[in-house]
């Protein structure tokens, strides 16, 4: 294992190409791509056969699971589901078997007809991807040190948002040219690699382990309200629900927002997807090398203020669309959009994903980042559910200011949970 001083004196190159961060690459964009799939696809399948936003933004109400994951998280910590594989192993196979073969169900139904059968496999596929990235998120924290977290959490984002390129690019620009049937079909597949990866790697050794089910239910809620007091864990999952509401609500409806403005789903596929995936890798990465040096706190205020500056970005979208016709201009001016708000959402969320895995004690890993990524989840989840409402009564330039707004509160909780002077 690297000592603090050997990951903080070695070439940030030498960090990247490691085997860790191999692992951290490939079960990455396993965890994004079905999160995507909801996010992104979903609503463009859904929008192009004919329903509102109403509808559509209440289907992020599919998406609790994430909200709620950590309530199955200590049967995930206390026991495993094949016999010989491993406890985080068998969970991450299970998970991720079954994600793939509802992602293929999609295939059989039409938004027209089916809506509610959608709804349905919609929220299975929320509640296995959710189940998988409670694993996977252990499984992460628990085969890098303390000094790694940033850096390694930074790789993971990377994967995370490059498996956006499936189900936000890829697979928007063959539904132009391919019945949705095929298209959900191809998506599918690009779970097999994190399925052949769950083989190939080793089971983390960790001690501390709960020995029963009372242990792995309440001893990680014990630890984590004494460790520093109740007060202190009151601050800490407050701004673990605030630091990224505003951005989580101004890309709720994102790809219906781009289809308003008069784009074509090749656009959104090969120009929104494609600059903000860029510059999401380039946040992240960048993020986690200067985490390196800054630490996570730092990090967390200064990639928290562009992260809060660049949803403005939208908002002058907004007021300048939609357009009439669609030129190099246009597509220029949504290049550029996508790509300074994904450059903040890459930063901050590369300190954030580090600060929560920071929090958690190792022996009680899956239970308590459960609970911390349910809580971040809650915008995207619950609150985003009244985006469609807010936007038809706002209208989006203005939607867009509320959600700049929004990020203010997050950003004032880091005088107490994030001060600048720790540096670590």
């Amino acid at each position: 294992m690297s000592t603090t001083q050997d990951v903080a004196e070695r070439p940030w190159y030498e960090l990247i190409l490691t085997r860790k961060m191999l692992i951290c690459i490939f079960l990455g964009f396993s965890s994004g791509l079905p999160l995507y799939l909801i996010l992104n696809l979903l609503p463009a399948w859904l929008r192009s056969e004919g329903l509102n936003l109403k509808t559509i933004a209440v289907f992020s109400l599919i998406q609790l699971p994430y909200t709620w994951k950590f309530l199955w998280s200590p049967l995930m910590d206390r026991f495993g589901l094949i016999p010989n594989f491993g406890r985080r192993r068998s969970w991450m196979l299970v998970t991720q078997v079954l994600l793939f073969a509802a992602i293929v169900g999609y295939a059989a139904f039409n938004p027209a007809l089916d809506i509610t059968v959608i709804a349905v496999l919609s929220t299975l596929i929320a509640f296995f991807s959710a189940s998988q990235d409670i694993v996977i998120d252990a499984y992460r924290r628990e085969i890098l040190t303390d000094r790694e977290l940033g850096l390694g959490n930074s790789v993971h984002v990377n994967a995370y948002r490059l498996a956006s390129l499936v189900p936000g690019s890829l697979s928007l620009i063959l539904a132009d040219h391919f019945p949705w049937s095929m298209v959900f079909v191809i998506t599918a597949l690009f779970m097999l690699p994190g399925i052949v990866l769950t083989f190939c790697i080793a089971e983390p050794q960790v001690s501390g382990l709960p020995k029963t089910l009372r242990q792995s239910v309440v001893e990680p809620f014990h630890e984590f309200l004494t460790r520093k007091g109740w007060r202190n864990a009151l601050w800490v999952l407050g701004f673990i629900l605030l630091y990224k509401l505003g951005d989580s609500m101004a890309t709720a409806l994102a790809t219906p927002f781009y289809l308003d403005m008069h784009f074509s789903k090749t656009d959104i596929g090969a120009i929104a997807k494609g600059s903000g995936l860029v510059m999401q890798i380039v946040g992240a990465f960048i993020g986690g090398i200067w985490m390196l040096k800054l630490g996570i706190n730092r990090g967390l205020w200064l990639f928290g203020v562009v992260q809060m500056v660049s949803i403005l970005g939208f908002a002058w979208l907004a007021h300048a669309g939609p357009f009439d016709v669609i030129g190099a201009a246009e597509r220029s001016m949504l290049a550029v959009v996508i790509g300074f708000e994904a450059l903040g959402v890459g930063l901050g969320t590369a300190a954030f994903v580090a600060y929560m895995a920071r929090e958690t004690n190792p022996a009680f890993t899956a239970t308590q980042l459960a609970l911390f990524t349910s809580i971040a989840a809650v915008p995207r989840s619950v609150i985003n559910a009244t985006t469609g409402s807010m936007i038809e009564a706002l209208g989006w330039e203005h939607f867009f200011y509320v959600c700049t707004a929004l990020a203010i509160p997050g950003m004032l909780a880091l005088y107490k949970v994030a001060p600048w002077r720790d540096a670590k």
